[in-house]
C-alpha cells in the first residue's frame, strides 16, 4: 500500500499541516516532487510514469495531492507503494452542505510543506517531464550557486502540446522570470512564508510566490536543459471551473505587486522566452494513450478551455 495521508476538507482556515504535524517518508529525499491532481487518472499515471523514467540518480519521493478524485485516482495511488498521497477532498460536499473550495496555494503547500527533498520539483497531472528534466535542473541550479548566485528557483521550459512547436518560460511583472514547472529550493520557500494562500484562488499564485524570492533577493532562472510536455485539454470541465477566479486573481496579483514589481502605467509588460528542441523520445505520446487519441479539431479550437483562451491566462 501506499503512503497516504489524509486531510479533512474542512479543516479551519489557519490550520494548514506544519511539517512537524506531517510524518517524514521514510528514505531520506533530496529531490522531492509535488503535483496535485482531480480525477485526470489516465493523465496522473503518464505523468507519474515520466517521473519514474526521468533518470533521477539522487534520492526522491513522490508526492501527490488528490483533491477527492471519484475516478480511481486515490486507489490507484494508494497502491503505489512509493508515492506518498496526501487526500485533501476539496470539491465533495460535507454533512450535506457544500464545503468551501481551498485554493490552489493551499493545496500545493500541503505537498510542500510535507516535501523533505532540498529541492522541490512541481509539475501538473496533465504534463509530463522529458528524461533528463530533473538533474538537468538539479546541476544546472547547484552550478550557479556555487558561482555565487542566490537561487529560489529554476524554471523548466514547457510547451502545450500539440498546438506548440517550440517550448517557453514565462516572464511576470518587472519582467521577473516565474515558474509554471519547475524547480524551488526549499529553504528559500520556506523563507518567503510558501504560497500565498489567501489572496488567489487559482491564477497568479505562482507568479506571486516568485515575485516575493526576488523581493527577498533570490533569483529565479531558466534551465535551458530540462523540459515538460503538458496538456492543456485534459478534462476540460475541471479547467473551466478554475477559469471562473480568473479575473479576481489577476486583479489582487498586480494590487499585491503595485508600486514594486508591477508598473500600472506598462500593464503589458510581461513576456516569455522561447526555445526550440526535439525530444527525440517522444515523451508527449504519453498523452495519446491517457486521451485515447488525439483531441479533436473543435476540442482545440472552440472548447470552453480553449488554447486561445489559456494562453493568456498562462501570462501570470
Amino acid at each position: 500500500m501506499g503512503n497516504t495521508r489524509l486531510f479533512d476538507g474542512t479543516v479551519g482556515r489557519h490550520q494548514t499541516p506544519s511539517v512537524q504535524q506531517i510524518p517524514r517518508h521514510s528514505a531520506s529525499a533530496t529531490v522531492s516532487i509535488v503535483l496535485g491532481t482531480y480525477n485526470r487518472k489516465a493523465f496522473l499515471q503518464e505523468a507519474i510514469q515520466s517521473i519514474r523514467q526521468n533518470g533521477i540518480t539522487l534520492p526522491y519521493e513522490i508526492i501527490v495531492v488528490d483533491g477527492g478524485s471519484t475516478d480511481g485516482s486515490t486507489e490507484w495511488l494508494i497502491d503505489q507503494s512509493e508515492i506518498i498521497t496526501i487526500v485533501q477532498h476539496n470539491r465533495t460536499s460535507a454533512v450535506n452542505e457544500v464545503s468551501k473550495r481551498r485554493s490552489w496555494g493551499y493545496f500545493m503547500n500541503l505537498g510542500f510543506k510535507c516535501a523533505e527533498g532540498q529541492y522541490i520539483v512541481m509539475i501538473s497531472d496533465d504534463s509530463l517531464l522529458v528524461p533528463g528534466a530533473v538533474m538537468n535542473g538539479v546541476q544546472h541550479c547547484e552550478t550557479l550557486r556555487q558561482q555565487g548566485h542566490n537561487i529560489g528557483a529554476v524554471a523548466f521550459y514547457w510547451r502545450n502540446w500539440p498546438e506548440q512547436q517550440e517550448y517557453w518560460v514565462g516572464l511576470t511583472h518587472g519582467e521577473k522570470m516565474f515558474v509554471n514547472h519547475g524547480l524551488y529550493v526549499r529553504a528559500a520557500l520556506q523563507q518567503v512564508a510558501w504560497i500565498d494562500e489567501d489572496r488567489y484562488q487559482f491564477y497568479c499564485a505562482d507568479g506571486d510566490v516568485c515575485l516575493k524570492l526576488w523581493q527577498q533577493g533570490y533569483e529565479v532562472v531558466d534551465c535551458p536543459t530540462s523540459f515538460v510536455e503538458h496538456f492543456s485539454h485534459a478534462n476540460l470541465a475541471v479547467r473551466t471551473s478554475n477559469l471562473e477566479s480568473e479575473q479576481n486573481d489577476r486583479t489582487a496579483y498586480q494590487e499585491r505587486w503595485r508600486g514594486i514589481f508591477f508598473d500600472p502605467e506598462k500593464p503589458n509588460q510581461r513576456d516569455w522566452i522561447y526555445l526550440a528542441y526535439e525530444d527525440l523520445t517522444k515523451t508527449a505520446e504519453g498523452f495519446t494513450r491517457a486521451h485515447g487519441g488525439m483531441p479533436t479539431t473543435i476540442e482545440l479550437q472552440h472548447g470552453t478551455g480553449s488554447w486561445f483562451t489559456l494562453r493568456n491566462l498562462w501570462r501570470a
